[in-house]
């Protein structure tokens, strides 16, 4: 029973999550965008004590719950062990925890975030990697299904789906999503949840918590046979049943040992209530008493190949004789980052990466970065689209607190970024014909057109820009015809102002 209400609750959890990433409608993030907020790196950078106390409090009353039912990446990684059961029951047994190398990495990931290398310490964050494999593997197959379900819909003349653009939005992270699928899915084949009990830092974190636990799973000795289906069915490889001792850092509290246990010898109970002549020692409090087996888990890892998705056709003008030329984006010295983040340093000291935003931004402007630096950290530009004064998407999703709430009022009184005039990539002046675009498209007003030489009335109007009013929406980018790079570009602030 205890398993079933576990799976039943970790499959809701799963899926809520899992649509949050593939929701291009904001719908979902109405109802259900609270559940991100719950993931414990992301409460832990945005400053929420009280989800970060609540977790803690769970974990040291009835275990590692967390893992098995809020972790997306947790659960994806049971379903993954389940299926490679079905093929080979019994196939886990015991190892020792290496304890030194588990408080290593979690030291190293500490101190990371404490300098503020976030973009290097979000690697191995479960949650952020669960984010990044459905946002850039999973959602291309959604939407390709949605814009499926949009082409029957219209021959039936329904518009109850509309078709959306699928595109790789950053080669270099869809291609380490490949590689964080690739490994994630052939440790689970193979280990079970040897990620969560070896590498990753939030397990880490909470077993040291499970170890003083109310309830736990205990073992009695006494109706015991000792046949070891507990320890065989372990994804965690947390049982010894030859010794009777659960390493309770590393069990997740999945109930499977119970569930096997034919003998009902197995029990999820309160602790104190174990005779203390049969009580289960922890083996996190155990000393080491000789040498540790050395093993290796992968020898190697397939390198990593991959092509680029199907890319829309381009767009043909003038009956399919011209072809509109993509545009590239400009080299920014200060990277944009959206309304509501305050500041380059505030954006990137709390975000975790996990694509969150970039998934919700409707005019496809944010997208991860491939900078070192900021690595899967999402930046803003405007080649797709602008960033409108109305949507404040981004800001109602964000876990971590890397882009605080914004309302409409207040982003239009944000300014993220100013506009700058490259004179040289200009229509007027390079190819002598009128434009304006970037005048006409300016929501807050900020650009207007003026002689480019006062003196001379047949001289071409070229763009003149008040810094004080613009925003840095980059509509004016957007929208400028030059190619490949506009004539008009928006540079970032390191501190946004109000204007």
């Amino acid at each position: 029973m205890l398993k079933r209400i576990r799976v039943t609750l970790a499959i809701i959890c799963f899926t809520l999550i899992t649509l949050l990433f593939l929701d291009f409608t904001g719908t979902i993030h109405a109802w259900f965008g609270w559940m991100a907020k719950l993931q414990f790196i992301p409460a832990l950078l945005a400053s929420s004590t009280i989800t970060v106390l609540a977790i803690i409090i769970v974990t040291l009353t009835f275990g590692r719950i967390y893992c098995s039912i809020l972790c997306p990446l947790g659960v994806y990684q049971d379903g993954i062990s389940r299926m490679a059961e079905k093929r080979k029951k019994n196939r886990y047994k015991f190892k020792k925890s290496r304890k030194w190398l588990r408080y290593s990495i979690l030291l190293v990931f500490a101190v990371l975030l404490f300098v503020g290398l976030n973009s290097i310490a979000i690697l191995i964050a479960p949650y952020s990697i669960y984010g990044r494999i459905a946002s850039n593997l999973f959602s291309p197959v959604y939407l390709w299904i949605n814009n499926i379900l949009a082409y029957l819909a219209e021959r039936w003349d329904s518009y109850a789906f509309y078709h959306v653009d699928v595109y790789i939005k950053s080669l270099p992270i869809f291609i380490v999503s490949i590689a964080y699928f690739l490994i994630i899915t052939i440790l689970s084949l193979t280990s079970g949840r040897w990620f969560c009990n070896t590498i990753c830092p939030v397990g880490t974190i909470l077993g040291f918590f499970a170890k003083y636990s109310l309830f736990k799973p205990v073992i009695d000795k006494s109706k015991c046979n000792g046949c070891g289906l507990c320890e065989k069915n372990c994804r965690c490889a947390a049982i010894d049943s030859k010794n009777h001792k659960i390493d309770y850092t590393k069990c997740v509290t999945c109930f499977i040992c119970v569930d096997k246990c034919h003998q009902k010898a197995m029990r999820y109970r309160l602790a104190g209530n174990v005779d203390h002549s049969q009580k289960v020692k922890m083996i996190g409090d155990e000393t080491k008493d000789g040498k540790v087996s050395r093993k290796t888990f992968i020898a190697t890892v397939a390198t990593v190949t991959a092509a680029t998705a199907l890319q829309a056709q381009e767009k043909v003008v003038d009956g399919g004789l011209a072809t509109i030329e993509k545009k590239k984006a400009p080299k920014r010295e200060t990277p944009i980052k959206p309304a509501g983040s305050r500041s380059l340093a505030n954006f990137t000291s709390r975000c975790t990466g996990c694509q969150l935003c970039v998934q919700a931004c409707p005019n496809d402007v944010l997208r991860a970065s491939s900078k070192l630096e900021t690595f899967m950290q999402p930046e803003m530009s405007y080649e797709r689209g602008y960033c409108r004064p109305e949507c404040t998407r981004c800001s109602e999703v964000c876990p971590a607190g890397a882009i605080t709430k914004v309302t409409r009022e207040q982003k239009t009184a944000i300014q993220v970024g100013h506009a700058v005039w490259v004179g040289q990539n200009c229509v007027p002046l390079r190819d002598g014909v009128s434009c304006g675009n970037c005048a006409k498209h300016c929501p807050s007003g900020a650009i207007t057109m003026m002689q480019y030489d006062p003196e001379d009335a047949s001289s071409p109007l070229i763009p003149s820009i008040n810094t004080e009013r613009c925003i840095g929406c980059g509509a004016c980018e957007h929208v400028c015809p030059a190619r490949p790079f506009s004539a008009i570009y928006v540079e970032g602030n390191l501190i946004h102002k109000e204007v």
